[in-house]
Formats: C-alpha cells, structure tokens, sequence
C-alpha cells in the first residue's frame, strides 16, 4: 500500500471512529435519562404517576433555563458561577418592587430581566475588557448579587402573588390549571422554545459560529478577524437573559423567594450542560444536549425522594454526578485528542470495508440496469469478501498479538540482563572486603 493510500485509510478510519463516538455521546444522556426514569419508577413510590412527572417538569424550568445561557458561555471558552444567585436576586428585587413599592406585575418581570441582563453585562465587561479570570470574576459577581438582593430586599422574603389574585396571571403560562383542576406544564413549552431559539443561534448564525471558533482557540478566532472580546461579553449577556427567564419561572413555580439564596443552582445547571456533552475545554456542545442533561438532573431531584432518601442524600448524589460529569468530560477531551496510529491489520480491514461497499454499489447498479444475473454474481463475490475479510483480519490480529507478546518478554528479558549487569559491575561492597 502506498504512501497516499495509506493516509487516506487513516482519514477514513478517523472519520469513521468519530462519526461513531459522536453518535454514542448523542445516545449516552438519552439513554441514562430512560434508565434513570425506569429505575425510580420500578423502586420508587408512585413515581410514575402523573403529577410526579408534573413536578419533574416544574422542577426543570428555572435550572433549565440557566443551564442553557451556561452552555453557550462554556462553548466559548468560558465558565459562569453566578447564574444561580444572580437568577434569584433578580427574582428577588422584581418581587420587592411589587410589594414594597407598588410596581405593576408586568414591570415587576421586565425588572428581573434587567437586573439579570445588568449582571450578564458587568461579567461580560470584566472579563472581556480586563481580561480577568472568568471563574474569579463570577465567583465575585455570585456574592454579589447575593449581597444585592439582601439589601434591596431588607433580608425579607418576597411573596409573589398566587395564581388567583392580582397580578398573579404570569404563573398560568408556567403552569396551566383548568376548571376542573387539571395541570397543563406549559412551561415544558417556554423551555422547548428556548432551546430552538438557542439551537437556531448556535447553529444557524455567524454569533454561534463564532462561539465554537472562540471555545477552541481564542487566539485563532482574535486572529482570523473574531471580534473576541466583543462576543465574549455577548456569552454573558445571554446568560443574564436566560437567568432573568429562569427567575421568572422560579417565582410563578414556587411563589416565595428568599434572599441570599441560590448557591448550588450553577452547579446543577453545569452539571446539566456536561452531562448533555458540552465539554469544559471549550467548543463543543449543544443546547439539546443540554436539555437532556436538565431532565436527568430533574429526575433525580424528584427519584430519590420517592425513594424515601432525605435532602442530605440528594446532595450527596447530586455531587457525586457532578464530579462524574466532569471525569465524563476529561475522558471525552482525552479520547479527541489521541493520535490513533492503523496497525497492518486495521488497515487491511478499512481497505476491505472500501472494497465491500464499492461491490455494494455495483450491485445496485446492476439491479437498476434489470441485470439479475449480474447482481446474483456480485452478491457471492462479496459474500466471499466479506468471509475472506473476517478471516484474514482474525488471523493478522492474532498475529499482532502474538508479536506484541514477544517484544514484551523480550524487553523483560533485557531488563532482567541489564540488572543482572549492573549488579556484577557494583562488585563485593566495603564491608564484604574488610571481612576478608
């Protein structure tokens, strides 16, 4: 095999194992999440009813909603610790302003969305116009904006209006409940079109574009004409704006907001979006992903209760998928960047593959052209590749096993010779010498 030919089977060999390994992350969080559900409902109490799946999805919304701006922060290359807090202290300054001074509930929500946009611009200029540490300026903005809702607040919680009274219209489009008290989770919906709209945007602009250019070399993208600092700051802007969501969902889902509250929720929403297969390092995500990843963490929320396990359990478990996602992704960048090298044997299996599936398109042709005898004596002769493949492909494994075992014992054998050496030339110690 020539030089040429050999880099394209590696090219193809590569392709093919990515192509394979992309499609083993899209199937990991859909099929943890079914096993996950499966299992809290066969030992879980009740857990397949209806209103616990109601609870699951209410329980979704607002860390749904900062998990998503998170994911695009984290595809650019950058990390957010704030959302959570920053997500309740705007809950919280837009409940203040509806009960303390008499703000409108429409005003009182473009209020949370503000003060959690006003945050997202604050992180973004800090780390994209003084290039300070993402994690250390959010970690700031998080107590801060714990800070903020305290002293607005007057260290007293905010109690929105329920669903009946003045003002209270805003928790019908989280949650439907008709005359006859069924419950619609109509929130599932808000959610649903946050994550095209957030797909649309990753996926179908030049902004979301430039994000994945940002997340895998900063550098690259200042270099190749990326406004990096201008698209930065747009990261954390975003993430202001799905937090300021998220704190409207908070309030119309469980009415009271308490300040200082909301430590723990950027953990989960991270957790989320790496469980869903956005990878720390930068540049690699999606937001459906990262549904999947809500819902798993949702399903534990609301699982383990039904399995009679205690809050401190559930911190306990939801810690520890925290770390798991994490050592998930660290085996993922791992796995990307090795350098996969084709052994005479792999080599001869994708040439083969190459062979088979050009007969296999000379059999279609030849059932095209009306040739069925043809088509029959194509069919044997890659039935025969195809049996010829298997066999030569066992035995060049075999082979290559064989000679990887020799070379190890014959390494040994030189390493046991070389000690053996270096022993005899120490020669009798000191001591050996003053006995004599």
């Amino acid at each position: 095999m020539s030089d040429k030919q050999q880099v394209i089977t590696e090219q193809e060999l590569a392709q093919r194992d990515r192509r394979r390994e992309q499609l083993l992350q899209r199937l990991l969080a859909p099929a943890a999440l079914l096993i996950i559900y499966v299992f809290f409902g066969l030992f879980g109490r009740n857990f397949f009813s209806y209103p616990v799946l109601v609870n699951i999805i209410d329980s979704s919304y607002y860390i749904g909603f900062i998990a998503l701006g998170v994911t695009f922060v984290i595809i650019a290359g950058g990390i957010d610790l704030s959302v959570g807090t920053v997500m309740m202290c705007a809950a919280i300054v837009g409940g203040t302003a509806f009960t303390q001074y008499g703000w409108s509930m429409e005003a009182s929500l473009l209020l949370i969305i503000a003060v959690a946009i006003a945050f997202g611009f604050f992180n973004g200029i800090i780390i994209a116009y003084f290039n300070m540490p993402p994690f250390i300026v959010t970690l700031g903005t998080m107590m801060i904006s714990m800070g903020v809702g305290s002293i607005v607040s007057g260290v007293q919680s905010a109690a929105f209006p329920s669903r009946a009274a003045e003002g209270g219209w805003f928790k019908q489009i989280f949650k439907y409940i008709s005359e006859d008290r069924q419950i619609i989770p109509t929130g599932g919906l808000i959610l649903l079109a946050v994550v095209i709209i957030g797909h649309i945007l990753l996926t179908r602009t030049k902004m979301g574009r430039y994000f994945y250019a940002m997340g895998s070399n900063k550098e690259a993208a200042r270099l190749s004409g990326i406004d990096v600092r201008k698209f930065t700051m747009l990261t954390y802007v975003l993430a202001g704006v799905t937090a300021g969501i998220g704190g409207i969902a908070f309030a119309a889902t469980y009415t009271t907001v308490i300040p200082a509250r909301g430590q723990g929720f950027e953990l989960i929403a991270i957790a989320a979006a790496v469980i869903g297969g956005t990878s720390l390092a930068g540049g690699v995500g999606s937001v459906w992903g990262t549904l999947i990843g809500i819902f798993i963490m949702s399903v534990l929320s609301n699982g383990l209760p039904a399995m009679g396990l205690q809050a401190h359990y559930q911190n306990f478990f939801t810690g520890v998928v925290v770390i798991g996602a994490v050592g998930l992704d660290i085996y993922r960048a791992k796995k990307a960047s090795e350098v996969k090298v084709l052994t005479p044997a792999q080599a001869f299996r994708v040439e083969q593959l190459r062979k088979i599936e050009e007969q296999e398109q000379e059999i279609e042709e030849a059932k095209g052209a009306g040739d069925s005898a043809r088509a029959k004596e194509l069919r044997e002769t890659l039935q025969r590749t195809r049996h010829e493949m298997k066999q030569t492909y066992r035995r060049m494994r075999k082979q290559e096993r064989e000679e990887r075992a020799r070379k190890e014992a014959e390494e040994r054998e030189a390493a046991k010779k070389f000690e053996e050496v270096l022993k005899e030339s120490e020669g009798p110690s000191p001591t050996d010498e003053s006995g004599e």
